[in-house]
């Protein structure tokens, strides 16, 4: 009887750290692809060179436009991710590890991808290309860049987070799976 009881307080405990830690790291997501998106969104600036005002803005680049998408649905699929571990597990004592790991995937790549096109992009515009003729603007606009650096560090913080929900979705699954037969 003993290790009965045991084995269920065993159980309850890894069953307690498990939702504990996926709700810290979804936490985390939610709220570092929130930022990103913030930062990227409201990312402009105005400065004159040569008598000529020209503005910068996250709208005039593609890669920049879909980082800020990426990252606005992480944040929105995640929360929802938050809501379907908390109804699901509570009512099944079973999470839904095979859906949250499909889930965390998607949502890696996604954000992963924006990184790495605003990532790209955020290069050229440091540094520029000399084989295409294009000059680096860091230089002229450095509040600009300097949000954007920050809105994609913040982004990849996300992306390592998801990674390893990715990672522990991908074993706890496996390992109901192991237990299931």
């Amino acid at each position: 009887m003993a290790d009965i009881e045991l084995e269920s307080n065993k159980s309850n405990t890894s069953h307690n750290l498990h939702l504990c830690s996926q709700t810290i790291l979804r936490g985390l997501v939610i709220a570092s692809t929130l930022a990103a998106a913030w930062l990227m969104l409201t990312a402009k600036q105005s400065v004159i060179v040569f008598g000529i005002p020209l503005d910068a803005r996250y709208s005039y680049s593609p890669a920049f436009k879909f980082f800020a998408l990426a990252n606005a649905i992480a944040c929105g699929f995640c929360f929802l991710s938050v809501l379907l571990l908390f109804v699901l597990s509570h009512r099944l004592h079973n999470q839904p590890n095979y859906i949250l790991f499909l889930h965390d995937l998607l949502m890696m790549v996604l954000v992963a991808s924006g990184c790495a096109a605003s990532t790209a992009i955020g290069y050229v515009g440091k540094y520029g290309n000399s084989h295409t003729g294009w000059s680096p603007i860091c230089d002229h606009f450095g509040k600009f860049c300097n949000r954007v650096t920050t809105s994609v560090a913040i982004s990849y913080l996300a992306v390592i987070c998801l990674l390893i929900l990715t990672i522990i979705s991908a074993t706890k699954s496996a390992s109901n799976n192991n237990n299931a037969h």
